[in-house]
């Protein structure tokens, strides 16, 4: 989506500072967000305060657009990971885009399915209590979004949030995988091997 297509429509363009909460479980949705510069991540949090991440968004890529959808409260957390931008687009632009615009309709049924497709991944791994194989899963699923020639862009406890294992686990995982060049490390940063 052309983020400046948002802006000519009038959607507000927000400041957020690093670890601001956008919203809240069961804050009903009003707004679909799309970040233009920065990053959020969306998490759940257990009684012991532990973060679950269930998705990064960067610049060109927006979130909270399934509860608005299917107008049911919102059941994460999404806080700003780095001092970010957001493109404010209201329910009425974000259904009216929707209706007028074939090509971003076929974009956000590709980017709703491949939601789900890693909602269905990250089950299945989380019923693997192999700790090597849900983070090689959870790397490789990574690095297939990203440009090869970068490095991963994730911290250990971000893989650590990601795959619910422990950051110990992580960093003593990555360093096997390495070993076994399944990866490589620079740096202290997880390339493709």
């Amino acid at each position: 989506m052309d983020r400046q297509k948002l802006i000519d429509m009038g959607c507000p363009v927000r400041k957020y500072a690093k670890d601001a909460i956008i919203y809240e479980p069961g804050t009903q949705p009003k707004n679909v967000f799309f970040v233009k510069t920065g990053e959020v991540r969306m998490v759940t949090v257990n009684e012991d305060g532990k973060e679950f991440i269930q998705g990064i968004f960067q610049s060109g890529q927006y979130f909270g657009e399934p509860a608005l959808l299917v107008d049911k409260p919102y059941l994460a957390f999404t806080i700003v990971s780095k001092a970010s931008e957001i493109i404010i687009v209201s329910k009425e632009n974000f259904f009216n885009l929707i209706k007028t615009d074939a090509d971003y309709s076929m974009s956000l049924i590709k980017v709703l399915s491949n939601r789900l497709f890693y909602k269905s991944m990250m089950l299945e791994e989380l019923a693997n209590e192999k700790a090597e194989h849900r983070l090689l899963t959870m790397i490789n699923y990574l690095f297939s979004n990203a440009d090869k020639s970068q490095s991963l862009g994730v911290t250990r406890q971000d893989l650590a949030d990601l795959t619910g294992l422990r950051v110990e686990t992580v960093i003593r995982e990555v360093k096997s995988l390495a070993a076994r060049n399944f990866i490589i490390i620079k740096k202290g940063k997880i390339y493709k091997a």
